[in-house]
């Protein structure tokens, strides 16, 4: 009797050391998948059901997780199905009342960022709509908020910045602090590298004596000066009549579209002489 109770105990023992050994692997399992489930990180879930508070989500921890209702729109919430995959981000894996806790807004917000971080990196242009006007400039949607400050919106200060507001323009980000959610964005940049390319374009084709079309940008008491295409030319207010002007707005104004003739080009300085009454449309009278 004694050998037969030795060997019920040895089967005890053995069972409990088989659960001993499945609560370690478990424990270790559940380790395991706690360190892949950093805190302030967007990790993979599969939806379990569509409740009316939210979005039931199954990120492999030791329970579920509800995403708000209102942080989906309508049709995002029409299109959810039980058993797809969803990127969401998890906030605590445990509050105070041990709920986890998700966001999918954070998850789309990082992701964004992460995106914005690839066209900063690679140089890029991005789309950004101005929505609002504040101290130094613009606040604009590139996904999210972003900065364009006063002196990068154009080749030359704008006037009247709130005729900016709801327009959408390509722009390059010049700063960004993910850390602290800042981003400087420029629109100058863009428009500099475009005036530089036609400048080129420009000065290897121009001649004296040549007729171009060109913009009027700017009028002074001495005559006008024009885009020619990235370089500018100087309209003298002698060379705008056969007959005495006392002022160029006279005979132009800013943004007029108008015909000259290239009196003279100095290839080393830059400079271009410009004269309308040479042109073939005749003098101003």
């Amino acid at each position: 009797m004694p050998k037969g109770k030795r060997t019920v105990f040895d089967a005890d023992e053995m069972v409990d050391s088989e659960k001993s050994q499945e609560r370690m692997e478990l424990e270790a399992l559940y380790a395991e998948t706690f360190k892949n489930l950093q805190e302030g990180s967007v990790v993979e879930g599969i939806i379990l059901s569509i409740q009316e508070d939210g979005v039931m989500v199954d990120i492999g921890y030791k329970s579920e997780g509800m995403v708000p209702r209102q942080e989906f729109t309508a049709e995002e919430i029409g299109k959810l199905k039980a058993g797809e995959k969803i990127q969401i981000y998890l906030e605590e894996r445990e509050d105070s009342e041990g709920n986890i806790i998700l966001s999918k807004e954070k998850a789309d917000r990082m992701k964004i960022w992460k995106e914005i971080e690839e066209v900063y990196q690679k140089d890029a242009v991005i789309e950004g709509k101005v929505i609002s006007r504040i101290k130094g400039g613009m606040i604009v949607d590139i996904g999210v908020k972003a900065f364009l400050p006063g002196s990068q919106i154009d080749l030359r200060p704008v006037r009247d910045l709130d005729q900016l507001i709801g327009k959408t323009f390509p722009m390059k980000i010049i700063k960004m602090n993910h850390r602290r959610g800042n981003i400087v964005v420029s629109r100058r940049v863009l428009l500099e590298e475009s005036r530089d390319r036609k400048r080129q374009t420009t000065l290897s084709s121009l001649q004296e004596g040549q007729v171009v079309e060109g913009v009027v940008k700017n009028l002074t008491d001495y005559g006008a000066f024009v885009d020619l295409g990235g370089i500018d030319g100087l309209l003298h207010i002698t060379d705008m009549s056969w007959k005495r002007v006392k002022h160029p707005s006279e005979v132009v104004e800013v943004g007029d579209e108008i015909e000259v003739k290239v009196l003279k080009f100095d290839r080393e300085r830059n400079r271009v002489s410009l004269g309308l009454q040479a042109t073939g449309r005749g003098p101003v009278e």
